[in-house]
C-alpha cells in the first residue's frame, strides 16, 4: 500500500485528541506516566542506533536505568503518535516533528541530543536515467513525512533547479516543470521503486543501500553531501524530565552519547548487533547495514560516477555520523527553511516563528555538553571544532 494507513489529516486529530487529554483523567496520560522505565520507540532505520545499541550494549543499565526491550513500528506517524500519548517515554524523531508539535500543538517535547548526522539519501531506478536535480521534473518522488528533513533539502535542491514541487495524486497529470511528491512509509519505498510505482525516493539508510544491492538502483546523492554533517534525527522526551528529573536525564543522554562513540569505533559490530542475522533489531541482513556503516568512497560514488553522489569530497564525511551536540544554528536554517517547504496541512503557525527562539526554546543542551565532556571530550568527536565547538556555521551546497 503506497500511502502511509494513517495519513497525516487522520494523525492531525488524533494527536491534537491527545493533547487535549492532558486535562482530561485518562488511563494511559499522555507522554508517558511518573515511571522511571525507559520506553524506547524506533523506526527500523539506522537513525536510530544510538538509542537501541544503548540498550543492546547495556549502557542505560549501567547508567543506573531500568530500561525496556525497544519497539520497532512501521511510520513516522505511528512513533509520533506513541511518544505523544505515552508509549514510549524516548525515542528518536525527525527535527522538523518536534518543532510541529511544541510550536503548532503546543506539546511539552525537548530536543535533548542529535542522535545521528548525515545518514539518507536520493535513490532512482537506474532505468530513469536521473543523474541530478534537474532530470527530476515530471517525475514522482517519495519521501518519509513531510515534516522531516528529507522534505526540506529535497525541495532545497528543487528550487535551485528551477522545478516545482507539487502535491498532487499520483494518477494526476505531472508538468515538466513539477515534482510531485507524496508519502510513504520507509519499508515500502525499496519495493515501490522497483516496481516502477516511483522513480526515486529520499530517505534513512538502510533503504538506499538495500536498494543499490537488491534493485540496482542508484544514490543520486548523499543529503550529507548537500548540506554537510546535517541532523536529521534528534533524541526527544517529554520536557517535565529535564526540569523535573535531570539526574534520570543525565544519565539518559550519557547512555546515549556513549553509544554514539561506540558505534563510531565499531562500525561493523554496530551492523551485526542491528542486523537480522544479529539482535534482529532491523530486518535487514547484515551486509546491507556495514555497506550504510563503511562505504562512502570516490571510487564508487565521485567523480566519473553516474550519478555522482558525492560532489564533495574534501568535507571529509562519512555516509552517516554520530555527532551528538544539537547546534543552534542547523535548528535555526530548519525553522527558517520550513516556511518555504511545501507540505499538506496548515503550516501557517511557521510563518510566525523566530528562527532564532526556535533554536533556544526547542533544545536543552545542558545534558550532552556534560555527556561529550564526561567520555572524553571533542578529540572523539572530529565533526567538533575544538577551539569553537558549541557553535558552527552551516555549509549548504546543492
Amino acid at each position: 500500500m503506497l500511502q502511509d494507513k494513517i495519513n497525516r489529516r487522520k494523525f492531525i486529530k488524533t494527536s491534537a485528541a491527545a493533547l487535549a487529554s492532558l486535562s482530561m483523567k485518562s488511563p494511559v496520560p499522555v507522554f508517558g506516566s511518573d515511571d522511571e522505565i525507559l520506553r524506547i520507540g524506533y523506526l527500523p532505520i539506522t537513525d536510530a542506533a544510538p538509542i537501541v545499541i544503548a540498550y543492546a550494549k547495556g549502557f542505560y543499565q549501567e547508567e543506573g536505568l531500568q530500561a525496556a526491550p525497544p519497539i520497532r513500528v512501521r511510520s513516522w506517524s505511528t512513533l509520533t503518535e506513541s511518544f505523544m500519548t505515552g508509549k514510549f517515554n524516548l525515542t528518536h524523531l525527525l527535527l522538523p516533528i518536534p518543532v510541529w508539535m511544541r510550536y503548532k500543538n503546543h506539546a511539552p517535547v525537548k530536543v535533548l541530543a542529535w542522535d545521528h548526522t548525515n545518514g539518507s539519501a536520493i535513490t532512482v531506478r537506474a532505468d530513469t536515467k536521473i543523474s541530478g536535480f534537474a532530470d527530476l521534473g515530471g517525475k514522482q518522488i517519495a519521501v518519509p513525512y513531510w515534516y522531516s528533513m528529507h522534505n526540506i533539502i529535497l525541495q532545497l535542491g528543487l528550487r535551485k533547479v528551477g522545478l516545482t514541487p507539487v502535491i498532487k495524486p499520483q494518477s494526476a497529470k505531472i508538468k515538466d516543470n513539477e515534482v510531485n511528491l507524496f508519502i510513504l512509509p520507509p519499508p515500502e519505498m525499496p519495493i515501490s521503486l522497483s516496481g516502477k510505482k516511483i522513480d526515486g525516493f529520499i530517505v534513512a539508510e538502510p533503504f538506499n543501500a538495500l536498494s543499490e544491492i537488491k534493485t540496482g538502483a542508484k544514490i543520486m546523492r548523499f543529503t550529507g553531501d548537500i548540506w554537510k554533517n546535517h541532523p536529521c534525527c534528534v533524541v526527544v522526551m517529554n520536557e517535565r524530565f529535564p526540569k523535573k528529573k535531570p539526574e534520570y536525564t543525565q544519565k539518559t543522554i550519557n547512555a546515549i552519547v556513549r553509544a554514539q562513540l561506540w558505534i563510531t569505533k565499531n562500525p561493523g559490530e554496530t551492523a551485526r548487533i542491528l542486523s537480522r542475522e544479529g539482535n534482529q533489531y532491523l530486518p535487514v541482513p547484515e551486509k546491507i547495514l556495514t555497506r550504510v556503516f563503511t562505504k562512502y568512497d570516490i571510487e564508487t560514488y565521485g567523480k566519473g560516477s553516474q550519478p555522482q553522489a558525492i560532489k564533495h569530497p574534501e568535507w571529509n564525511i562519512s555516509r552517516i555520523g554520530f555527532q551528538p551536540y544539537p547546534y543552534p544554528s542547523a535548528t535555526a536554517f530548519i525553522a527558517e527553511q520550513m516556511r518555504s517547504t511545501v507540505m499538506e496541512g496548515d503550516a501557517e503557525f511557521l510563518k510566525k516563528l523566530d528562527p532564532d527562539f526556535v533554536a533556544k526554546d526547542l533544545t536543552d543542551d545542558r545534558f550532552v555538553k556534560n555527556a561529550v565532556v564526561k567520555f572524553g571530550g571533542f578529540d572523539k568527536l572530529p565533526e567538533i571544532n575544538i577551539e569553537n565547538p558549541w557553535e558552527r556555521e552551516e555549509v549548504i551546497e546543492i
